[in-house]
């Protein structure tokens, strides 16, 4: 049985965005880190951070890595990386995916890993960039027991939470539709709350009832109360990242021959809030006052 990685083994991490620097960062408390980034603004942050080496490309973040980490914005992306990085790693080093990325495209990169007798794990997160800087993502975790325990100290750096959902492309799966899940709370309650103030009712009073009545969901008790009410547009998880995971899960239904009917709704909703809002804006302006 592969062990758990040692502390001060080398890991690369590849991708700065959002989400990619607090990770990183708390990584860099544990393991020496070549990082890099697409973005040269992103990279420089890292120059003079203690046990962080910037560098220019995926092949050089590789160079010697136990484990490089990926927080990319979409499995295009990811399968580039991917392949690039198979090109340098060792056999006996790990890649782990923590984008929110294709299931079944994960599945067809954790073959090809394997064919180079490279470990490969997707572990995408729920929490935000709060629960990133704090450590205390939810890790939804696809990969065999045998690379899933290895990069275990990996995932403890930036994890609270974390389970083992099942095979590579499982974590893939059960991130994206725990997305469809938020992405339909939002569009529910956004609805329920103009229906309720066009006949007149407070919105605040009908988010205080339904957090205490069985309509009560994630959107409730906190989209809601921390960002709309208050029309704090800030977040930080942009309309096209929610539109994407909402049209993943959609993508899963179909390859898996099963009919969504109300995923093909949300997903199509988060389309139009797109197309209106612009890709970059907060996805909690789906809610936003005036916007349909």
């Amino acid at each position: 049985m592969t062990e758990p990685l040692a502390p001060g083994s080398p890991v690369g991490f590849v991708g700065l965005g959002a989400m990619g620097r607090p990770m990183a960062t708390r990584l860099a408390t544990r393991f020496p880190l070549r990082v890099f980034d697409v973005d040269p603004e992103a990279l420089a942050y890292w120059e003079g951070v203690d046990g962080v080496t910037a560098v220019a490309g995926v092949g050089v973040a590789a160079v010697g890595a136990a484990a490089v980490v990926l927080s990319l914005p979409d499995s295009a992306v990811v399968e580039a990386v991917v392949l690039e990085l198979l090109e340098a790693l060792a056999p006996g080093a790990l890649i782990v995916d923590m984008s929110s990325s294709d299931p079944v495209s994960t599945r067809r990169l954790g073959d090809r890993a394997r064919e180079a007798g490279v470990g490969f794990v997707d572990a995408p997160v729920s929490g935000g960039v709060a629960g990133a800087e704090a450590g205390t993502l939810t890790a939804m975790v696809g990969g065999t027991d045998r690379d899933v325990r290895a990069v275990e100290p990996l995932l403890d750096a930036i994890a609270g939470i974390r389970f083992h959902v099942g095979g590579p492309g499982a974590g893939h799966a059960v991130k994206a539709l725990n997305n469809l899940l938020s992405a339909a709370g939002i569009a529910i309650t956004t609805e329920a709350i103009e229906i309720g103030s066009r006949f007149g009712v407070e919105p605040a009073r009908m988010i205080e009832v339904f957090n205490a009545s069985s309509g009560r969901n994630w959107a409730t008790e906190y989209k809601f109360p921390t960002f709309v009410l208050r029309e704090r547009w800030d977040s930080g998880f942009r309309v096209a990242l929610q539109r994407k995971d909402a049209d993943i899960a959609l993508s899963l239904a179909a390859a898996t021959d099963t009919e969504a009917p109300v995923a093909a709704a949300t997903a199509a909703a988060w389309r139009a809030a797109e197309s209106t809002l612009g890709p970059d804006a907060d996805h909690t302006e789906f809610a936003r006052p005036g916007r349909r």
